[in-house]
């Protein structure tokens, strides 16, 4: 089909043509970055907490002015006698529950002329038996000995520690080497590679982008003053819920005074879906924005196509007595409204890589991976298609003797 004459009309509506470009290229770069916000949060709320989180409950007591090795003691030995318990033992934080602690870390010591900044991964720390109630072992390296669970300096953690640290961590580090024996530092912490974990995923996974969510580090700790408190228990999945009733009842009684979380004390199946309620909310949120913006330029697209058609009926009618069949008239809507619908995608594609550089600095986002440009792009295109049909259709229905007559 000869364009020219559908470029003519075009410029001779150059004013309606623009708006409803603008309005596809809006919707082009609000497409794309939102499926793409969409489809991250979705992966996200499928993360691998790396524990075996369908058999555990974490249960937190905040008791002030207890002794810490005597609340341990007894809370341990309360949760140990819950029938149906297979473990229990003293952990910082869960993934999904409240953040422990996270530090910033370098790859090389306190007093180096140039240090190497690494990120700032979050620190787990576990008592004994903790690594095995919660389900963690390495991959690569060596479980933690007896030998390894120090004491904390009195204010964080050990002053020198062997740990496990995730794969995606390890390699963020030290990108194609082996991390096994690697030493790193925080402040006048100094931490050296024991063991990889495959995953372990942070408490608060993609809060520091979705790439981060892997950033973990177990480490092994006697506990007492910084390490008291917050308990994991582990029992079968069925028995889980009656557990953990029972081990919280167990708890109240065997600490009195202390004062048992119970936002913190749920089952981890229970803090992951908490935790990616908001997520849920929000992806809902944009597949509504964007289905209501899809709609609004559908409709424009349609009324535009049939103002266009009743304006030109005396020229279609002309047209279909010069020879043109219903299939001529058809196409010529249709290469309109893809000329259109192209022109407007061209500018979203634009629209949509300033669009996801706003959202990269603002909200530590990803950069917006190209293939969601073609996928928008088809997606306008066939909207574009479907709207203009009906008014495309009415024009091919126009009857040439009918035309003819009104000229």
């Amino acid at each position: 089909m000869d364009i020219r004459p559908i470029l003519a009309a075009l410029r001779r509506h150059r004013l309606a043509t623009l708006l409803i470009a603008l309005e596809i290229a809006l919707a082009c770069a609000v497409l794309c970055n939102a499926c793409f916000l969409i489809v991250s949060r979705l992966d996200l709320m499928k993360v691998p907490s790396g524990v075996d989180e369908s058999s555990l409950a974490q249960l937190r007591l905040d008791c002030d002015g207890c002794n810490e090795s005597d609340l341990n003691a007894r809370a341990l030995s309360a949760l140990r006698t819950v029938p149906g318990t297979q473990a229990a033992a003293v952990v910082s934080s869960l993934p999904f529950g409240a953040p422990s602690g996270y530090a910033g870390i370098t790859l090389d010591p306190p007093g180096q002329a140039e240090r190497h900044y690494g990120t700032v991964p979050h620190f787990y720390a576990g008592g004994p038996a903790a690594a095995e109630a919660i389900g963690i072992r390495p991959v690569q390296g060596r479980r933690f000995s007896s030998a390894d669970f120090q004491p904390s300096d009195g204010a964080w953690l050990p002053l020198d520690a062997p740990v496990w640290i995730t794969r995606p961590l390890a390699e963020h580090l030290w990108p194609g080497k082996n991390p096994l024996g690697k030493d790193f530092w925080s402040d006048k912490y100094h931490f050296r590679v024991a063991g990889i974990l495959d995953h372990l995923a942070q408490p608060e996974p993609g809060a520091r982008g979705v790439a981060t969510a892997q950033w973990s580090i177990f480490l092994p700790m006697a506990p007492g003053r910084q390490l008291a408190g917050n308990y994991v228990i582990k029992a079968a999945p069925a028995d889980l819920p009656r557990v953990l009733r029972d081990a919280r009842a167990a708890l109240i009684r065997a600490v009195p005074e202390g004062v048992l979380d119970l936002d913190q004390s749920q089952t981890l199946g229970d803090l992951r879906h908490r935790y990616f309620r908001n997520d849920r909310a929000m992806a809902g949120m944009l597949v509504g924005v964007i289905a209501a913006l899809l709609l609004v330029t559908a409709l424009g697209i349609v009324g535009l196509a049939s103002f266009w058609v009743a304006q030109r009926r005396k020229q279609i009618g002309v047209r279909r007595a010069l020879g043109a069949t219903r299939s001529d008239i058809l196409r010529y809507f249709q290469t309109e409204n893809f000329l259109i619908v192209s022109f407007g995608i061209g500018l979203g594609m634009v629209l949509a890589f300033g669009l996801n550089l706003a959202l990269m600095s603002h909200y530590e986002l990803p950069r917006l991976p190209l293939y969601y440009l073609p996928i928008g792009a088809l997606s306008l295109w066939v909207l574009g298609q479907l709207a203009v049909l009906a008014p495309a259709l009415r024009a091919a229905a126009v009857p040439p003797v009918v035309a003819t007559r009104s000229v």
